[in-house]
This record gives structure tokens, sequence and C-alpha cells, in this order.
């Protein structure tokens, strides 16, 4: 990825509905070097698909809430991979300072999250969790 690459990103990442001539325009090249860069970095998996970003106040059927995960040893790839296989796991981080890992979890009630923390809890490899509800995001 060069400069020009880094500036497509970014782009699409604040408005991926942007036409080729709009980002042509933008970054100052001809369209048809965005539509190849564009090609290049979907088929190099760099753009693995392009979405709808929705305020989380209006996604209200769910529970988001975020765990902190600290792993038992050097099991980080373990652990990593059974929480890639959990359908309530929205995102995964590997972080810094208390926790090894921090989970975005999303369920479409109490009950049903208080079931996603069961599961966790029950992979091996992890010593200890620490779950937050999200109740209102500011920004």
């Amino acid at each position: 990825m060069d400069d020009l690459d880094t500036k497509l990103i970014a782009l699409l990442r604040d408005d991926a509905r942007l036409g080729v001539a709009t980002l042509a325009s933008k970054l100052g090249v001809a369209r048809g070097t965005v539509t190849a860069r564009l090609r290049k970095l979907e088929d190099e998996q760099v753009i693995v698909g392009y979405t709808v970003k929705l305020r989380p106040e209006s996604d209200s059927n769910h529970i988001r809430a975020w765990m902190g995960v600290q792993v038992d040893g050097n099991r980080t790839h373990e652990v990593v991979a059974s929480l890639l296989g959990e359908p309530a796991a929205v995102a995964l981080h590997d972080t810094n300072g208390r926790w090894d890992l921090l989970a975005e979890l999303r369920a479409g009630s109490p009950g049903e999250l208080s079931k996603v923390l069961e599961r966790v809890r029950l992979i091996k490899g992890i010593r200890h969790t620490e779950t937050s509800i999200l109740l209102k995001t500011f920004r």
C-alpha cells in the first residue's frame, strides 16, 4: 500500500458510498486509477466489504457490551480462535494493560447476553473476564 491507497481508504472510511468519479476528483487521479486500486485492494483482501454505519442508539433491539478478557499463560491464539467463533462477538481487539483482549458483544436481550457470557467463560485459556454494558454513546 502506498500513500494513494491510504488516502483512498480514508475517503471510503468516511463515506463508503462515494462514487469512483468523486473519489478520483478528490484524489486528483483518473477514474481508471481509482477502479484499478479498488480492485487491487479487494483482491488482496485489504478491503473485504462495504457496510452501513448506524448510530448505536438507532439499533435499540440489541444490548451492546464490552468484555475485557485476561488470558491464562500463552494461550492467546487459542482464546482468539474461540472468540472469533462466538456469534455474539462483533469485534475483538488485542490490547495492552489490564486486559489482553477486548471483545464487543451484541445480544438481543439480557437473558441472551447471560448465555453468551456463560459460553465465553467456558473457553479454555481464559483466566478472568469483566463485562460492561453500554448504556449511552456520546460520540
